[in-house]
């Protein structure tokens, strides 16, 4: 399991930032059975841990009187630099099923993908239900039953590992396979000629009869 160590934190609210410059980030723990719990993280630490678990997988915290197993349920981010500034953990409830939103992984070849149609992906990330040893990373959809243009993946067709359930209706659809649609040129359209005369020829008579009054 992955593990990631926190010290319980003194310094809240705006001074937070101020743990940058130590090479720290502050980040939350709370849960069911967890009071909310202000903790710090080593910030290159916890980008490794991201990086592997992302958040659908197990992380065991360590350093707070005793290991917790959680969830990293949500990161802010650095609009400009992209480095996670805070995290929140959710600590899981021992013997408790987590629902979580875990990668769709697509793999294999679809023989109307390689003819030219166009794979359309549905789905990114899937809602499972699953016991906190049974969470898997991703979960892989194999393209390659994609034999034709219409043909489609359902979450009922998906091969989920053994204890996980999927919490969103099996006829949903995953992936699918389309024809591709070229755009047409539209041509320009007819210019009218002799509009354009009869326009241009009333605007003359129009500034001879203005001209005529003028000298009048």
């Amino acid at each position: 399991m992955i593990t990631i160590a926190a010290t319980k934190r003194e310094v809240l609210g705006k001074d937070s930032k101020k743990l940058k410059n130590d090479g720290q980030m502050p980040a939350v723990v709370y849960g069911p059975k967890h009071a909310s719990t202000p903790v710090t993280l080593n910030a290159r630490e916890f980008e490794r841990v991201l990086k592997v678990a992302g958040e659908s997988s197990i992380v065991e915290i360590t350093g707070l009187g005793g290991s917790i197993q959680a969830l990293i349920h949500e990161v802010d981010v650095d609009p400009v630099t992209s480095v996670a500034r805070h995290a929140d953990f959710y600590a899981i409830e021992k013997g408790a099923k987590v629902e979580v939103a875990v990668p769709l992984v697509y793999v294999g070849e679809s023989a109307a993908v390689h003819a030219g149609a166009n794979l359309v992906k549905v789905m990114h990330e899937l809602e499972i239900e699953a016991a906190p040893a049974d969470l898997p990373h991703d979960i892989e959809v194999d393209i390659s039953v994609l034999a034709a243009i219409g043909d489609q993946i359902h979450v009922r067709d998906l091969k989920l590992p053994k204890g996980v359930e999927a919490k969103v209706d099996g006829d949903e659809v995953v992936a699918l396979t389309q024809e591709v649609v070229e755009e047409k040129e539209e041509a320009p359209a007819a210019v009218d000629m002799d509009a354009i005369e009869v326009e241009k020829k009333g605007k003359d008579e129009a500034a001879e009869g203005e001209a005529a009054e003028a000298k009048e």
